[in-house]
C-alpha cells in the first residue's frame, strides 16, 4: 500500500477519537464517578476488595472512608506476593508485567504492576490519543509518510516467577501493536539493549538512514541522542538529517531547560513540540492544544483521581478531593485509582489546575523534590523558570542542575548551594547567580520573605559543574537514559555533596 494512502488512512482512524474525548469534556465529573464505580466493581472480590468491603462502597464518600490512601512502601508486600506468581490480590485480572522504577528520592527499585488493561487501554491509548490531537490540530502532517524516533529505557526485560519486570518503556516496546512496530525506529533489538552507551550510537547508525518525522523521549537524554547525531553526521541541525521531521513528543522532566538548546538545532519556525505526563503508574495528560503548555488530564483511561491541597500535604489536616473540588492556581499532590490496581495510591507528583473547563494542569514537581527548609517552600517549577529566565538574559544554555540547602550553623544564616553545568556558560558567574537570585525573588514570595535584607536566607551559592558532570554521576548510579531523572530540588545536602566530590575528580 503507498504510503501517502497509509497516512490518510491513519489520520482518518485516529480522528475518530476525537469524538470519545469531547465526551469526557463535556461531562467529566459522570466519566470519573462511572468509572470509579467500574473500577471498585471489577475488583470487589479481590482480596484488597474484600478487605476494605468494596460490595459496600455506593458513593465516593464510601469509597473514601473504606480505603487507605497509601504510598509505594506501604503497598509494596501486595506487589511483591503478585510478582511471585499470586493473583487476585489487588486487581482480579493476572498481572505479570511490573514496570521497575528506581526513582530519585529513595535507592530501592519499585515495581509497578502492568495489567493487560493498563497496558492496553491507558498506555496504548494515550500513545493514539496524542498522535490523534496531534494530527487534529494540523491537517497537512505527514507524520506517516516517516518514522517515529524512539528513545526508551535500556534496560532488558527480566523473567522472575513467571512475571516479567523492566523498564515501561521495554514493557511497552515488548508488546506494541503492530502499527506502532511499523511506524517507529529504531528496531526493537536496539530499542532493548542494556547497554546506554552502546545503544546510543546504535540507534544513531540505524536513524540517520532513515526518514523521521518525528521523535518522542524525555528531553535530556533526547537531547544527549541528538547531539551524536551532529557529531556523527557532521551535519549543524537536524533538518540537513532529517528534512521531514515536524514534531517532538516529549515527556519525563520539564523542557523549559532545554528548550533554547532544541531551537538552534532544530532551526523550523512551524516545527511543533508536543508534551506528556506520564510515569510508571499510568498515562495521565497531554498537550492537545499547538501553542499551549498546557496538558489535557484524561478522564477515561481507567485512572481516578484525587487530589491533596500541597499546603495540607503531610499535616494533621491533610485531606483529599475529588476532581470536582479542585481550583486553579493550587499546587496539588496527585493520588489514583488505576485499572491496575493501584488503590489511593500517591504517585509524588504536584500539579495546578490553569483551567477547569476542560481540566488542564501543568506539572510543577515532586512532593518530595522541593526546598522547605527555611520556609521558602521552592519548588521544581520555580526553579525551571528562574533558569530559563536567566539564561535569557545572561545568553547562555544549561546541561543539567541540582540545588540543596546549607543549614545554618550557630549565627550563620542558611542558603541555597546550586551545581549548574552550562552547555554555554554565562561571561559571569557571579552576575548569573545574582541574576538567578532575583528572579527566584519574583516567582517566589515565599523566598523572597526569606531572603529579604538577608533575614533568614543569604545569597544563594552556585558552582559552576565541570562538563558531563550530571552525566558521569548518572552513570555511577546506573541511571542512564530512559525515565532516570536529576534530583533537581532536595531538602537534604546528599545529592549536592555527592555531585561536588565526584566535580572535583573529574
Amino acid at each position: 500500500m503507498p504510503i501517502p494512502i497509509v497516512n490518510s488512512i491513519a489520520s482518518w482512524f485516529l480522528k475518530k477519537r476525537i469524538h470519545q474525548m469531547e465526551l469526557f469534556i463535556k461531562y467529566p465529573q459522570e466519566v470519573q464517578f462511572e468509572l470509579l464505580h467500574h473500577l471498585v466493581y471489577k475488583a470487589k472480590n479481590t482480596e484488597i476488595g474484600k478487605k476494605h468491603g468494596f460490595s459496600s462502597i455506593n458513593s465516593y464518600e464510601d469509597f473514601k472512608e473504606q480505603i487507605p490512601i497509601q504510598t509505594y512502601e506501604e503497598f509494596a508486600p501486595l506487589i511483591e506476593r503478585s510478582r511471585r506468581g499470586e493473583n487476585n490480590i489487588f486487581w482480579p485480572t493476572p498481572i505479570k508485567w511490573f514496570a521497575k522504577s528506581s526513582g530519585t528520592t529513595n535507592a530501592k527499585s519499585k515495581f509497578i504492576p502492568v495489567s493487560p488493561e493498563s497496558l492496553e487501554n491507558c498506555h496504548y491509548a494515550a500513545s493514539k490519543d496524542l498522535l490523534c490531537l496531534y494530527l487534529n490540530n494540523n491537517e497537512n502532517a505527514q507524520l506517516f509518510t516517516g518514522k517515529s524516533l524512539r528513545l526508551g529505557g535500556s534496560k532488558e526485560l527480566y523473567r522472575e516467577n513467571g512475571t516479567v519486570f523492566g523498564d515501561l518503556s521495554a514493557i511497552l516496546i515488548d508488546n506494541m501493536p503492530f502499527w506502532a512496530t511499523y511506524s517507529s525506529t529504531p528496531n526493537n533489538e536496539i530499542s532493548l539493549m542494556s547497554d546506554f552507551e552502546k545503544k546510543m550510537q546504535a540507534v544513531v547508525n540505524q536513524t540517520i538512514r532513515e526518514k523521521v518525522t518525528s521523535i518522542a523521549g524525555v528531553p535530556s537524554w533526547m537531547l544527549v541522542l541528538l547531539n551524536q547525531v551532529l557529531e556523527t553526521t557532521h551535519k549543524s541541525n537536524l533538518l540537513e538529517v532529517w528534512p521531514d521531521l515536524e514534531v517532538y513528543f516529549h515527556g519525563g522532566v520539564s523542557f523549559e531547560p532545554y528548550a533554547a538548546q532544541y531551537d538552534k538545532i532544530i532551526p523550523k519556525k512551524d516545527f511543533r513540540y508536543y508534551e506528556t505526563y506520564n510515569a510508571s503508574e499510568g498515562f495521565f495528560a497531554v498537550q492537545d492544544q499547538n501553542s499551549s503548555k498546557e496538558l489535557l488530564l484524561m478522564l477515561d483511561y481507567g485512572i481516578f483521581y484525587e487530589f491533596i491541597p500541597m499546603h495540607t500535604y503531610g499535616t494533621k489536616d491533610e485531606k483529599t478531593i475529588p476532581l470536582n473540588e479542585v481550583e486553579t492556581g493550587v499546587n496539588y499532590a496527585v493520588v489514583i485509582t488505576t485499572n491496575a490496581g493501584l488503590w489511593r495510591y500517591k504517585i509524588g507528583d504536584t500539579i495546578r489546575f490553569t483551567s477547569l473547563s476542560p481540566y488542564r494542569i501543568k506539572v510543577t514537581g515532586r512532593t518530595k523534590h522541593h526546598i522547605n527548609v527555611f520556609g521558602e517552600e521552592l519548588i521544581i517549577e520555580n526553579a525551571e523558570e528562574a533558569l530559563k529566565k536567566t539564561c535569557e538574559l545572561h545568553q547562555c544554555a544549561i546541561v543539567d542542575y541540582t540545588a540543596g540547602p546549607i543549614f545554618m550553623k550557630g549565627e550563620e544564616k542558611g542558603a541555597h548551594e546550586w551545581i549548574v553545568e552550562f552547555k554555554t556558560p554565562p561571561k559571569n558567574l557571579d552576575a548569573f547567580a545574582g541574576s538567578l537570585d532575583e528572579i527566584l525573588q519574583s516567582l517566589n514570595s515565599d523566598y523572597e520573605a526569606k531572603r529579604h535584607n538577608n533575614t533568614t536566607l543569604n545569597l544563594l551559592k552556585l558552582h559552576q559543574a565541570k562538563p558531563k558532570l550530571f552525566y558521569s554521576w548518572s552513570k555511577k548510579q546506573n541511571k542512564l537514559g530512559g525515565q532516570h531523572k536529576i534530583p533537581r530540588l532536595s531538602n537534604k545536602r546528599e545529592y549536592v555533596e555527592e555531585l561536588l566530590e565526584l566535580n572535583a575528580q573529574l
